[in-house]
């Protein structure tokens, strides 16, 4: 079973760190207004103004500011404030030592998704995939992905029913919930931050992706083993997906539906996790999940 850090109360200190793409003060002024209005107290990392070309500061800064974080015992989440890309290039030069004996919140997607998929992989502890700080935005404070967010962090419940998607492949499914942005884990394949898929629940969303490239991940994710012994599979936002002039011939519903249809589990598509403004709802990475797909909708449902 996994651990599961306390719930969040009035008065908490929180992180906003980038671990990834450069991020201004300026950009996360609606999301410190939000975190207030919360009764949380923001700190914000050294890494955010940072610059080095695309990157917030270099990848010593940035692994050191989110370190000063994961070390703090006061702060009680840590918020990613925005993706892009450059996790992964500081991920094995933390030590989660101290993190493991106080865990913590950690709150991202997207790029954020190697950290969230390495702390549940090696020291099998609860992350949030979910909105991130530059997501956030003064007119949306009442958004399914804000509202998910802080139900999960206060209170703790996580149900939500959607409606039926033509290509959903019925059935039943419980399990710890993995996953996060395909492009990710595509690139993790191998690493000790993607372990063991067998009866787990996967979900996976992307952005900005040529259509032959979700095949060539959906083929390494199964040449892999990654899907074959999968309890359940949720599908996210494939958003803003583009084609060849000389076209693929498939959608990538399409593709991932073919990528896993020697298998049993029940499948869910179009569920609003990811690349899906104001509807990126939250979900708890290494909690038990129950994935009901029936022929008029899908319950998502974590404990």
């Amino acid at each position: 079973m996994t651990k599961r850090p306390e719930l969040l109360k009035k008065g908490d200190k929180i992180g906003i760190v980038a671990t990834a793409r450069k991020i201004s003060i300026e950009e996360l002024s609606a999301s410190i207004k939000l975190f207030v209005s919360w009764d949380l107290v923001p700190i914000i990392g050294k890494s955010i103004g940072a610059e080095e070309n695309q990157f917030a500061g270099s990848d010593k800064e940035r692994a050191k500011d989110l370190q000063s974080f994961l070390d703090n015992k006061e702060i009680k989440a840590v918020f990613c404030a925005r993706g892009g890309y450059g996790t992964v290039r500081i991920i094995d030069t933390l030590d989660f030592s101290l993190f493991i004996e106080n865990p913590k919140w950690i709150i991202g997607y997207s790029d954020p998704s190697v950290l969230l998929s390495h702390i549940y992989f090696n020291y099998n502890i609860e992350t949030i995939h979910g909105i991130m700080p530059i997501n956030i935005e003064t007119d949306d404070f009442f958004s399914n992905a804000v509202i998910s967010l802080k139900k999960i962090l206060f209170e703790g419940e996580n149900k939500n029913v959607y409606k039926k998607y033509i290509m959903n492949r019925e059935g039943e499914a419980e399990g710890e919930l993995i996953g996060g942005n395909l492009s990710v884990l595509y690139s993790l394949l191998g690493s000790n931050s993607f372990g063991d898929t067998k009866d787990k629940i996967l979900f996976i969303e992307d952005l900005d992706e040529y259509i032959y490239h979700i095949d060539r991940m959906m083929q390494a994710l199964k040449r892999a083993g990654k899907l074959k012994y999968l309890k359940g599979l949720i599908v996210g936002g494939m958003t803003d997906m583009h084609d060849n002039f000389i076209q693929f011939g498939k959608t990538s519903n399409r593709i991932i539906m073919d990528a896993v249809q020697d298998y049993n589990f029940p499948v869910a598509f179009n569920i609003p996790i990811g690349h899906i403004k104001e509807k990126n709802q939250a979900y708890v990475i290494g909690r038990k999940t129950i994935l009901v797909v029936r022929k008029d909708k899908v319950i998502i449902e974590q404990e």
